[in-house]
């Protein structure tokens, strides 16, 4: 699939909840967000149906985002659905991790290829406040337990915040060098305004707009061509194919903002 500039779209992200068991300073506000009904959140069927005709088009890649994507229940039934698609190539999933050393084996067995963790710091009262009372500990077990589950490559999403300091990314890249993770540096930023707010880090993403291959599914139905952009399309479940290729047809050159939705609601 092709978007009308000759960018191959070839990768999905699902969000499969609007919900976190975090609070993170950049991505959610301190009260939280107004919550979808359960009613209004796609079922793990229609997530399904949705995937398997984004993979006949071309879709080789999925990855589960949320909110957090492990306080869905029962979120390795849904694992063992889309992994057993034909034409699927790699199935992941970006967590907290808080949740991960009660999931990391049952996920694996279900057929997740590998986890990205987001851990934006090493030190336990940092996390603490980044997190409004995240606990450290948890989401370190969360990493030894997909070391362990074999869900590797496990890649650290590490957001670089206006105070981070050079020595903590050398930190952060030192304990996953000595654990076998993978590290990958994330500009912080706003959805309200592209620009980037630094220039003392060259960072692994976000992508740039000429190379994104992507095209997001909300959790409530809602496919968003561009992160960057109010442009979005409700999914006719009658017609997935042609909902799929009305948002390609809108996907945009490059965005410049995005105030309808935080965040959280997008699954980054």
């Amino acid at each position: 699939m092709l978007d009308p500039f000759d960018r191959e779209i070839t990768y999905l992200r699902i969000s499969v909840t609007d919900r976190c068991d975090l609070r993170c300073t950049y991505c959610m506000p301190e009260g939280g967000v107004p919550l979808k009904d359960h009613e209004d959140i796609l079922s793990y069927e229609r997530i399904e149906a949705f995937a398997k005709e984004a993979v006949l088009m071309g879709i080789r890649k999925i990855r589960l985002t949320g909110g957090e994507p492990l306080v869905r229940r029962n979120i390795e039934t849904l694992v063992g659905k889309l992994s057993s698609i034909d034409g699927l190539r790699e199935l992941t999933m970006t967590t907290n991790g808080t949740l991960l050393g009660e999931k990391a084996a049952q996920l694996k067995a279900g057929g997740l290829d590998r986890v990205n963790v987001s851990l934006d710091t090493l030190d336990a009262d940092e996390y603490r406040r980044i997190t409004r009372g995240g606990d450290l500990q948890r989401t370190l077990n969360g990493i030894e337990a997909a070391l362990r589950a074999g869900l590797v490559p496990v890649k650290i999403n590490m957001v670089i915040l206006a105070d981070t300091t050079p020595s903590q990314v050398e930190a952060m890249r030192r304990f996953c060098d000595e654990r076998g993770l993978a590290l990958q540096t994330i500009m912080h930023f706003s959805l309200y305004d592209r620009r980037d707010l630094s220039e003392r880090f060259r960072t692994d993403r976000p992508p740039r707009c000429r190379e994104c291959n992507r095209l997001r599914l909300t959790a409530d139905g809602f496919l968003k061509p561009c992160l960057f952009s109010e442009e979005e399309i409700r999914v006719d479940f009658s017609d997935i194919r042609g909902s799929i290729l009305r948002a390609i047809a809108g996907k945009p050159r490059s965005g410049s903002s995005c105030r309808s939705r935080s965040m959280c609601q997008i699954g980054g």
